[in-house]
């Protein structure tokens, strides 16, 4: 209950979020030296030089989203599989893409311990979304890029939300909001964060 009030207090309050987050354990999704350290709300270091987000990030994240229960939710940045677990209880389907094998193996293993069956874990170029799939109702960026990537915005759904860190440095980031309208884009600018930035290719574990 301490998890979920430091969620509220951080201004985490749409009750789905709050219940999803409440049915996934952060715990699974952080091994190690970390463990002991899943429930507070703090960034923690995972393999291949990633971090899994604060939960509080995750839930403002989540629920800027605003995911519907018939959404079909592209993530990239699969980290530790914590997000991506958080929309499957949000969504009909997440695809979540990430440029490191050896976390997309991690988190899938983790996602069937659990039983989540609507999560599609893949190794590949975040930057350029998962064309075959487009377009998708709701897209979720978890490291940060100068710019909205083009072709990310091109596989979003007419109506459909992309929420992502923008900024040119670690340093200086916006959480932004972008609704693709039937002519254009509408940026919303929400709040200061620190995510990875986007990295082009696919890493060397």
């Amino acid at each position: 209950m301490q998890f979920l009030f430091a969620l509220r207090s951080k201004g985490v309050t749409d009750a789905r979020v709050l219940t999803a987050m409440e049915k996934i354990d952060r715990a699974a999704f952080v091994r190690g030296l970390f463990a002991e350290r899943a429930y507070e709300d703090t960034p923690l270091p995972i393999a291949c030089g990633q971090t899994i987000s604060q939960p509080s990030v995750v839930g403002l994240m989540t629920q800027a989203l605003d995911v519907q229960p018939r959404h079909k939710v592209l993530e990239v940045g699969t980290g530790s599989g914590y997000q991506a677990a958080i929309l499957s209880q949000l969504a009909r389907r997440v695809y979540t893409i990430d440029r490191f094998k050896r976390l997309v193996t991690e988190a899938q293993g983790v996602f069937d311990a659990m039983g989540i069956a609507n999560i599609t874990a893949i190794t590949a170029d975040g930057s350029y979304g998962l064309a075959e799939q487009a377009p998708f109702d709701r897209i979720l960026l978890t490291a940060a890029a100068e710019d909205p990537p083009g072709p990310l915005l091109a596989q979003l759904r007419v109506g459909g939300i992309m929420v992502l860190p923008v900024g040119q440095s670690d340093t200086v980031q916006s959480l932004i909001r972008v609704t693709r309208l039937e002519k254009g884009f509408d940026y919303e600018e929400l709040r200061p964060v620190r995510f990875v930035p986007l990295i082009e290719g696919i890493g060397q574990d």
